[in-house]
């Protein structure tokens, strides 16, 4: 993977631009949460150059996040050099004291992707060729924010993903009586049929006991994995749970720093990592997890965001799922001003190859 990420030379960062955008979502994903914010990043350079990332928080978050942008990191950046790699530790050290993630990564992500974005548009490459492609496809997978459908919404959903060819899909579990979980469970592996991969995600939503009844009762409709089963931060009982059951735990979702991934697999807190590109801080710590991922023969599946997911997931060594939730990628939102920078042809994704990471906002 390369190591470095900028134009070069002595170009400098001259100007920083922060445009929130609200975007309605037409399958809430719940009853708080009607829509999702993006916040487009422009980075432009001394060179005359412009790179656009941006930053993500589905509900909460987004005001913060366009305040660190709009402050701290606007004052810091300002004559900095355009390239990600030397840009990311300085600015991070930076902003340390206000945290060493959350909000503070996931501001951080909109200047990364920004100039990764530089750097492809630089080169004429897209962000998977300046990364270095290792695959020409990657499998994507069926997924919702379904807790609150009621069971035949659910199936409808299921039986949407089987007729677009997905060969894995993921259900949402962890509702206050676990036999309703094990209905829902049971009647979309009704559905998919028994060859088809059915992961299932609590959302944190189960302590430790909780858990371990819970997955008694669903591991007999052989989920490939569990996410997120517990608090993301208590990977003790992570770890715990892990020895408890036989089904892999996947999170990662929820971790924001190079450092919490290396403490989750070295651990024994889970079987799988599902780093959020923006929520780790752009692409310059993805790539530093997916290389600790690759020395640990860890798994690693990006999680949400696919237009971005996608394209890093063709330059990792192993064979990462990319998921795709209904209706709530940002081409099916209406969020772009130009084509989409991947395609899906049934389960299969591919990059369409447009300079940077390729993501244009109306």
């Amino acid at each position: 993977m390369s190591g470095a990420a900028g134009v070069g030379g002595d170009d400098v960062i001259t100007e920083l631009s922060v445009r929130p955008i609200v975007a309605a979502l037409s399958r809430p994903w719940g009853l708080d949460v009607p829509s999702i914010t993006v916040i487009e990043v422009v980075v432009r350079t001394s060179r005359g150059l412009a790179g656009r990332g941006f930053s993500w928080t589905p509900s909460i978050g987004a005001a913060s996040v366009t305040a660190m942008l709009d402050n701290d990191i606007r004052r810091f950046i300002i004559g900095a050099p355009s390239d990600a790699a030397e840009l990311w530790p300085r600015l991070w050290g930076h902003l340390h004291e206000a945290g060493s993630g959350g909000v503070t990564t996931i501001a951080m992500a909109g200047v990364d992707l920004a100039l990764w974005d530089l750097r492809g548009q630089s080169s004429g490459q897209s962000i998977t060729d300046v990364i270095g492609a290792r695959h020409s496809a990657v499998e994507v997978y069926g997924s919702g924010v379904n807790l609150h459908y009621s069971l035949d919404e659910l199936v409808a959903q299921a039986e949407r993903w089987v007729a677009r060819g997905f060969d894995a899909v993921k259900v949402k579990v962890g509702k206050p009586d676990v036999a309703e979980d094990v209905d829902r469970i049971a009647a979309v592996r009704e559905t998919i049929g028994s060859g088809r991969r059915l992961m299932i995600d609590a959302n944190q939503r189960w302590d430790l006991d909780r858990a371990t009844a819970a997955m008694d009762a669903l591991r007999a409709f052989d989920p490939a994995w569990i996410e997120e089963p517990l608090r993301a931060d208590d990977l003790p009982a992570h770890a715990e749970l892990r020895r408890r059951m036989d089904v892999p735990v996947a999170i990662g979702e929820n971790l924001h720093t190079f450092y919490r991934f290396r403490d989750a697999i070295e651990s024994g807190a889970c079987d799988i990592v599902q780093p959020n590109v923006v929520r780790v801080g752009g692409i310059t710590p993805f790539l530093q997890i997916a290389a600790l991922a690759a020395e640990s023969s860890t798994p690693l599946h990006p999680h949400l965001l696919s237009e971005i997911s996608g394209q890093l997931a063709l330059t990792l060594d192993g064979l990462a799922l990319v998921e795709d939730v209904e209706d709530a990628s940002f081409d099916a939102l209406g969020l772009l001003a130009e084509p989409s920078p991947v395609t899906i042809d049934g389960n299969r994704m591919r990059s369409a190859g447009r300079p940077g990471i390729g993501i244009r906002f109306a």
